[in-house]
């Protein structure tokens, strides 16, 4: 049986600053990564994201993460609704 461990606070922590750095870098936003609360809404009245935003987001973290994100995924509504879900669903499904 394989022992499976939750990331500790401080991975999950450090993974949700660094995918705050690639959205603020890949769509050249005007806040820093400090800047994004891990459970504000990425879209709308949050961060202000709208679907070609989430779209290039999408690009760069399956480049980075080596992870497929699908735009006709159901759960995509989901994973892109905060930096926590999204960083969630990184350390879940990553291969890099």
């Amino acid at each position: 049986m394989q022992n499976i461990q939750k990331p500790d606070v401080s991975s999950t922590a450090d993974l949700q600053h660094e995918v705050a750095e690639l959205m603020v870098e890949c769509l050249n936003l005007e806040v820093t990564a400090d800047q994004i609360a891990p459970d504000a809404p990425l879209y709308g009245d949050g961060l202000g994201l709208d679907s070609i935003d989430v779209l290039e987001v999408a690009l760069v973290v399956s480049k980075r993460y080596g992870l497929q994100l699908r735009s006709d995924s159901a759960g995509n509504r989901h994973i892109f609704s905060s930096l926590r879900s999204l960083s969630d669903y990184i350390a879940a499904q990553r291969t890099r």
